[in-house]
């Protein structure tokens, strides 16, 4: 495999595909090549490169994660695709839905894995949560509501729906069951430090089976919060992916209606409302990095010749909602139909 981009990200995937015992790591490849060598020190037997043509030419090279800027995503992974190599994209997929649409497909075409790195996916803590959702022992899903805040880092390209919303949306579309989806997105953000793009946003999500998902990114929180809340009819789950300690709490908690049979149908008021209060229960987790689980995922896709968890379509729908959300953050906060969307590009004024 070969890594692309010794940025911000790239060093993770380096390191966790360096340990990674089905993935041998053959290069890294930066625009600046020196970067790329101080990355990897003086002793690592991983060659360096500034020229991308040099790595789709390797016929060694099976593979390539690309840790770029979003609006080189397609160039890059498109090139790769046609050199007939297997693609992990950073999120989000592609800076433009139609370009992220051409990906899946040329990938399906050729027989080839094309993978998007959610990397939240891949925590114990998720694959925990989604036990529980597709199991049933929370009940029909009512409510999300996620909070991912923290002082910076402020972007320069992309707003903060892109930067942030996708971790939260992608960690809805794994944990929703089978034949729940988001149907219509409402934003509304704000600029209040004249950064000229959305350095706040809320998103409300319309679920198809009557649910509401409510997500929060802010750059400018000066404390750092990373909270998801998933109510059931049953239990209720809060994930505190800053607390290491007690990660998630099951709540056997929630509201009861209780009504007589011999009320008039549409008679509400009459309704009986009773609370149930039971135990909290924080189940034992394992530790292990998310980002290896999902380098593992991607090799094991690979080999196995099957779709990974986060494939290229799950990719996609998470930009069908990030389309539908930008969009209404300039509709002023009307809801937006999820795939009815007008399409732009990440770093478009919001």
């Amino acid at each position: 495999m070969a890594v692309v981009g010794a940025g911000y990200w790239g060093p993770n995937l380096v390191r966790n595909s360096m340990a990674t015992p089905s993935i041998h790591l053959r290069w890294l490849c930066d625009l600046d090549e020196e970067r790329a060598r101080r990355v990897l020190g003086p002793y690592s037997t991983v060659a360096t490169t500034d020229s991308y043509d040099r790595i789709l030419s390797d016929p060694e090279v099976k593979a390539v994660a690309i840790a770029t800027p979003a609006a080189s995503h397609f160039t890059l992974a498109m090139a790769a695709l046609d050199a007939g190599k297997h693609v992990l994209v950073e999120k989000p997929l592609t800076s433009a839905l139609s370009d992220g649409e051409k990906l899946v497909h040329a990938a399906e075409e050729r027989g080839l894995v094309l993978m998007c790195d959610h990397t939240y996916c891949y925590t114990p803590a998720v694959q925990e949560l989604k036990r529980m959702v597709c199991g049933g022992e929370l009940g029909e899903v009512q409510f999300i509501d996620s909070v991912r805040i923290n002082l910076g880092l402020v972007q320069p390209d992309v707003d903060v729906l892109w930067d942030l919303a996708p971790h939260d949306i992608s960690i809805l579309d794994y944990l929703l069951p089978p034949g729940v989806s988001v149907t219509a997105v409402a934003c509304h953000g704000a600029d209040p430090i004249g950064h000229g793009m959305a350095c706040v946003a809320y998103l409300t999500l319309k679920l198809s089976s009557g649910g509401m998902a409510h997500v929060h990114v802010n750059w400018l929180s000066p404390v750092k919060i990373r909270t998801m809340v998933v109510g059931g009819a049953h239990r209720t789950v809060v994930w505190d992916d800053l607390n290491p300690s007690q990660r998630l709490s099951v709540y056997d908690r929630g509201v009861e209606r209780q009504a007589s049979e011999r009320l008039a149908a549409g008679d509400r008021k009459q309704i009986t409302i009773s609370y149930r209060t039971g135990d909290m229960v924080a189940p034992a987790l394992r530790e292990q990095e998310a980002l290896r689980s999902m380098v593992e995922e991607f090799a094991s896709s690979i080999s196995e010749g099957r779709s990974p968890v986060t494939d290229g379509w799950s990719g996609l729908r998470v930009m069908h909602v990030l389309e539908a959300a930008a969009q209404s953050l300039r509709l002023d906060g009307a809801f937006v139909p999820v795939g009815q969307t007008v399409a732009a590009t990440v770093g478009d004024d919001r």
